[in-house]
């Protein structure tokens, strides 16, 4: 139990500084990007805040994996060069009895992953996708006081005082075939929902001019939409319908792997840590930091190539290329010496 939690201590160490480092470049790099909107929307400290929040299951997705892989590596490695491992080694602790120890909360964190990464993410794009709908419908949706000439969606619409999103006295007029249209209004107020704008117009007259005939219609309140809402195929409800719609449609599939293989990554790698970790100091150099950087792109480079063209088959086929490779590499270099 010493040992174990010798292990683990020396893991936590390791692992801190590496993931707040990843992590800090991670966000600088989503907030850029997030900055990068106030080109086409307005958004204050409170909403760059949000909009933050909701990249942050991203970018621990992202971050973690790598940074618990490398971890786990200079971890080993450092025992190494410090002859650790050899008494550890001693007291009858060869690799597989290693492996074994860091498996358990290996295991717990790949699983931690999948929750975040199919489960959360897809919640969170929804949300900030929603967001920026709002967002940048209503910076299209300018209307100013005393101008002529200005449209809310079919209508051309004149206003006489502005005050945030509440109007007064607001002119809308509509010409169709056959049938003009003309609206007035007292007050009226702005309302943005998920993306679609709308009047509310209070207090008002509308009149439906035909050829032959006139009508006019008194109102207390009359809702004016901008457009008709799109309709969409799929309305998110929670990341499990969203994934089941997805695959049955045959979109998205290749994000749904990366997710899962992402996600294994530290798992099925259990068997590259200890190759690089174990090294001899008196004979060979500490390459440990180098080699994981190599086998965290050759990883991402394979992932990413058969989600792209063998999709849902890349769940197992991956998995079991990953694992054969880095148990024969395991198998050539420290089992027969450890």
């Amino acid at each position: 139990m010493k040992i174990k939690s010798y292990l683990y201590s020396q893991l936590s160490i390791s692992f801190l500084p590496i993931f707040l480092g990843l992590y800090f470049i991670t966000s600088i790099i989503f907030l850029v990007k997030i900055a990068s909107l106030t080109s086409v929307i307005t958004i204050d400290a409170f909403e760059l805040f949000k909009l933050y929040g909701y990249s942050v299951p991203k970018i621990i997705f992202f971050t973690v994996p790598i940074s618990f892989f490398i971890s786990l590596v200079i971890t080993l490695a450092k025992l190494s060069s410090e002859y650790e491992l050899i008494v550890i080694t001693s007291f009858g602790f060869n690799p597989m009895k290693i492996l074994k120890i860091f498996f358990p909360s290996t295991f717990l964190l790949s699983i931690a992953l999948l929750i975040i990464s199919v489960g959360l993410i897809p919640k969170t794009d929804y949300l900030m996708s929603t967001f920026l709908d709002k967002k940048k419908k209503e910076a299209n949706f300018n209307i100013k006081a005393s101008e002529f000439g200005q449209k809310f969606g079919d209508w051309l619409i004149y206003i006489d005082k502005k005050d945030g999103k509440n109007y007064e006295n607001v002119r809308l007029f509509k010409t169709q075939e056959g049938l003009d249209q003309f609206i007035l209004a007292n007050k009226a107020v702005l309302n943005n929902k998920d993306g679609e704008l709308n009047f509310t117009l209070i207090d008002g007259k509308a009149f439906y001019i035909g050829d032959e005939e006139l009508n006019q219609i008194d109102y207390r309140t009359m809702d004016i939409n901008d457009s008709i809402v799109n309709k969409k195929d799929f309305i998110f409800t929670d990341s499990y319908n969203y994934w089941k719609y997805s695959l049955q449609n045959n979109s998205d599939i290749d994000d749904f792997t990366f997710f899962i293989l992402t996600s294994l990554f530290p798992l099925i790698s259990l068997f590259l840590v200890i190759t690089f970790g174990y090294y001899n100091p008196r004979y060979e150099k500490n390459r440990a930091i180098g080699l994981s950087l190599i086998a965290v792109v050759i990883y991402y480079v394979i992932t990413k190539y058969l989600t792209k063209n063998i999709e849902l088959h890349s769940l197992y086929v991956a998995p079991s290329i990953w694992i054969m490779g880095t148990y024969y590499l395991y198998i050539k270099t420290t089992k027969k010496l450890y």
